[in-house]
Order: C-alpha cells, then structure tokens, then sequence
C-alpha cells in the first residue's frame, strides 16, 4: 500500500534506480514483494490520489506485528535500546503495540486528551519518547517533540504558543515547567516520566501498572496533522511546523529503503537528539516503514569513542550522525575498533566536508551517503545506494520530489547557476510536503515563489541533475546540525544590562562547519570592563536565558553595527566579513 503510493508518480521518471521490478523491492519480505509486484504490473490502474485515511500505528507498525507472528519477518527486534549504565530495552513489534496501547489509553483516559489535542513531550532518548510518539498517532492526539535543552522561558513560548492540553517531561525539566504554569492557561495535565511520584503530576510508570492495553486506533485522515516540529526562523520566535499522518507516515518509504537502504533484517542506529526531526525521519518512521529495528543509545553527551564501542560491540549496520560527528569520530583513532556487521552509513543536517568522506572511508572502508532536507519537508535531494557518490553533492532529487534551481522570481536556471534551492508544487503540491505554519499565513504563502516551494538554502544543480549545497539564503546559523535563528539569541542578549544593541550571525568553524557570533555594543557602563571576563558572563547568560546550543562561542565587542538608511541591522555584511566574501 504505501510503496503503491509512489509507483504512478515516480518510477517512469526513475528507472535509473532499478533494472527490474524485482530489484526495486529486493529485501523486503516475500509476501509483500509479490503483492507490491502485481501493483506495479498494473501500474496504469493505480490512483495517484491518497487514500482518505492512514494511520502509521495501524497501518505500518499493526501490520509488521502480523507479519511478525506469523513468521514472515526476520528474528530481529523493532526497538533496541541501551544506555552507559548496562540497562537494556528490546521490543518486538508486537510488544510495541501492545505497550503504545497503553500509553494511548493513558493519555485519553488519565490526561483526559481528545482527538486533535496537542501534547508537548519534552525528554531525552528513554523508551517511553517512542511509546508516546505511537500513542498519540493511535489517539490521533499531536505531538510535539522538544530537546531537552529548552529553558523555562522557551517551555512558556512552546506552550502558549501551541496551546497544548498536556506537558510530559522529567524530573530535571519538571521544575522548569511548574515556574510557567501560572502563564499557561490551556495546560490541562502533566505526566512526569520518572521512577517516583511529583505533586501535581501523572506518573506514568504508575499508571502503566494498571491500564488496560485493550485500545481501538482512530480512523485518521491522511491529512490530519499528527506532529508539530518548532523551527528558528531568521526574524521573530520559531514558527510552527505541522506535518500530516501521510507527509511523514508514507513520506520516508523511498527514503528508508533507498537512502538508508533499510530492509526488514537491518538495525539503525540514528543519534539525533528526540527534540530534532531527524528523530522523526531516522529512529521511527524510515526504519519502521521498512520493518527494520530502531536502534537507541542514551548518551548524556557525544563521545567519539563511545560512539566507536557501540559500533563495534553491536550489530549495527545502518548508522546516521550529523558531520560534525564524523569529522569528531574521524579525528578519534579508529584502528582498534572493528564494524564487522556496519554496511550503510548516511548524514544529514549540515554540509559534509569530502575531506571527512575520504577520512572516513579510509578507516572503514564504508562511503557516507549524504542527505538533505527540511522539518518542512521529508529528504529532498540524496545520494542513494547504487548511485555514484560525488564528495560534497547533496545527491540527486529523491522521489516524488521535483527539484530544481530558481531565480528569486521562481524561473528555473540553467546547470551550474547559483540559485534557491526549491520543490515544484504547481500543479500539484506533493504529499509529503508540510499542511501549513501553524497560525502563521503570511510565513506559509511566503514558502512558496511562483510553481515552487522555497527552501531558503542557495544551490546549483550539475547537468546530471545532482545538487550542491552554496548557502542559507537568510540568516539562520546552522551549528553541529543544530538551527539556530539570530533573533533568538540576541533576545537573550538585550536582556543583559551590558548590551546596548547585538548583532548575530554564523561564523566558520573547522569542527561545528559553523557557529554563532555576536557582535555586541556595550551599555557606556560596561565598555571600561574586562572584555574576555565580560565574554564569559554573556554566554553563560544566554546558556541561563535560552537553550545552551544557542550561546554565542564568539564574541566581538564593536563601537558600532553596519545599519540601512532605515536603522536595519545589516547582517549580511557582517556575515560576509566573517565568512571572507
């Protein structure tokens, strides 16, 4: 059903990825091939619309579940999880639903949530991130994902903003959400995910004891929202990001089995953070499309050689990281460690040095397949398996994306001219593609420039139709994989008595590609100080104020900022002159 979904719209245009139908779907379980096969011998009788309804949990997750009692799946888990600590989770599919069952009935029966309610679920990698994900898409409740380096005051902002009935986090982030709660006045429930009980809160381990697991999935439409993603902006608060039970649901499926080259067999470890949509793209649903086992490694923090032991002690054999992280595990010796059962590596989420590509299969003889996309969007361009890798390429449009080069009035440019990097949506928008900017029209008619949807990054495209990344084309600093909006953190800023006016841009970085920079004006009061002890009190005021990956790593103290007639901050030339243009 879901590979159906994309048969009438892209494989005439993509045979390049395939000799026969049998090739297309070499992995996937026998059944479903024959059954897959047939769809696409009568390819001219398929509908290119939709189905009316789709729900991942019923559809994808339920039916794997089946395949999985009946013996037609590999011995293989669904979910894996470890920590530093030795403890271990392992679930079957089966398992998987029976527990999201419960969670589901939790969730409408304790926190009292109704379908299209939002819930926010601030947590690090526990298991528990996943049984909510699943038991809101049963529910039809929204999720919305946050990391766990929110502040108190980015909590208020999510919350009011979103209007979420329910908050569900830990005992280290609990306090932070009881500060705002006088100010959150469609809050309704609190569910802590921790091993004793909280005033004020649900404990949800308290009540899996005792709920039943007996849950009937929600008949959802395929474009009911089902997750909200918030994302920087390079002016104001970050804008919400709603994506259908069909845009990510259906959407990874050619991601999964052609970027990650996942089958049924595979176990893929992905080490995004569950606050960032590569959670959502690579730990639940392309790996789960495919049948394949979500691996989890709870890591307080990135440590190359832990990184490296995880490899080696586990049957690992897709792994996804950001580039920093390989330039990071590069730079780590390797030659003691053996990935006897890796086979696929793919990054994502920031430009990939071919210097780190080379390194990196020089120490393990694997190439990195790099990807690109967007929280809006699911991959848009991607160097799959069987395509020739050219270092420092984004890859080629991945299906039913129409990618092209255009000028700031929406005409296509020729190869090899410098442009915005966009997805055609006229005349048809594609599937997998974001509903809207919650509450946010103006932002969501502005993605879009003539037949094409904008993504904000600058690009060209060769004449074999492969992709090359040149730049953003507004002020969002990307740093480590993390996207950071300059408004953010010059809020933070001006709320220091020292700061008279700020300025933030990105900067280069040889390990991060790119990190914040301030440049600041000081309050008369405070231009006589210590300039690298006053550094020092700004960045630790901001890692108070906002998310720590936020604070500004360099800071330069100016007498004035490059202005327009009209007192507009001139980003652009300060950002040119850090980055030598």
């Amino acid at each position: 059903f879901i590979m159906r979904t994309f048969i009438k719209s892209w494989i005439p245009q993509r045979l390049w990825i395939l000799r026969s139908p049998c090739r297309l779907f070499h992995g996937c379980n026998r059944l479903l091939t024959s059954q897959i096969i047939s769809y696409y011998d009568s390819i001219n009788q398929c509908k290119k619309e939709l189905p009316k309804y789709f729900n991942f949990a019923n559809d994808v997750l339920d039916e794997w579940s089946q395949l999985e009692k009946d013996g037609r799946r590999p011995a293989n888990p669904a979910f894996w999880w470890v920590n530093d600590e030795g403890e271990e989770v392992k679930w079957s599919f089966e398992e998987l639903g029976f527990l999201s069952r419960k969670a589901a009935n939790i969730l409408s029966e304790a926190c009292g949530l109704q379908r299209g309610d939002r819930v926010i679920a601030i947590l690090p990698r526990v298991p528990e991130w996943w049984l909510l994900n699943i038991a809101c898409i049963r529910t039809g409740i929204v999720f919305i994902p946050g990391t766990s380096q929110l502040t108190a005051k980015d909590i208020l902002y999510r919350l009011q903003a979103s209007k979420a009935k329910c908050v569900i986090t830990n005992d280290t982030l609990a306090p932070a959400v009881e500060s705002v709660m006088p100010d959150c006045q469609f809050l309704k429930s609190k569910l802590i995910v921790a091993k004793g009980s909280r005033d004020g809160w649900l404990n949800l381990k308290e009540l899996f004891a005792v709920t039943s697991a007996d849950h009937k999935c929600v008949k959802t439409r395929s474009q009911d929202p089902m997750l909200i993603y918030f994302t920087s902006g390079s002016t104001g608060s970050p804008k919400m990001v709603v994506q259908s039970h069909s845009s990510y649901g259906i959407g990874f499926a050619t991601s999964g089995r052609y970027w990650m080259n996942l089958t049924p067999s595979d176990i893929m470890w992905n080490t995004s953070d569950t606050g960032w949509v590569k959670s959502a793209w690579s730990s639940v649903f392309a790996p789960w499309i495919c049948g394949s086992c979500v691996f989890v490694h709870n890591m307080p923090q990135f440590k190359p050689a832990v990184i490296a032991e995880t490899l080696s002690r586990y049957p690992i054999t897709a792994f996804c990281t950001a580039p920093t992280a390989y330039c990071m595990l590069v730079q780590h010796d390797l030659s003691s460690y053996k990935f006897t059962r890796l086979k696929h590596c793919v990054s994502g989420g920031e430009p990939l040095s071919p210097e780190v590509m080379a390194k990196w299969k020089i120490q393990t003889g694997l190439d990195i397949y790099e990807g690109y996309g967007q929280t809006e969007t699911v991959t848009i361009c991607a160097n799959m398996k069987g395509m020739k890798i050219k270092p420092g390429s984004l890859g080629k449009a991945v299906p039913p994306y129409d990618v092209q080069i255009i000028d700031d009035h929406g005409a296509i440019l020729p190869a090899r001219e410098e442009g915005n990097i966009a997805v055609r949506v006229q005349p048809t928008r594609p599937f997998c593609l974001f509903s809207e900017y919650l509450n946010n029209p103006e932002k969501t008619a502005a993605s879009v420039c003539g037949n094409f949807y904008v993504t904000g990054d600058r690009g060209i495209m060769d004449e074999e139709g492969y992709v090359w990344f040149v730049g953003r084309a507004d002020d969002i600093i990307n740093s480590s994989g993390y996207r950071i909006g300059p408004f953010e953190v010059e809020s933070a800023l001006i709320e220091h008595p020292a700061v008279s006016e700020s300025a933030v841009v990105s900067s280069p970085d040889p390990i991060r590609g790119e990190v914040v920079k301030a440049f600041i004006v000081l309050a008369p009061a405070f231009v006589s100080h210590d300039p690298e002890k006053l550094t020092h009190e700004l960045q630790q005021h901001v890692k108070k104020v906002t998310a720590p990956y936020k604070y500004p790593r360099k800071v330069e103290f100016v007498q004035a900022l490059p202005k327009t007639a009209t007192g507009k901050i001139q980003r652009k030339v300060l950002r040119n002159k850090e980055w030598g243009r």
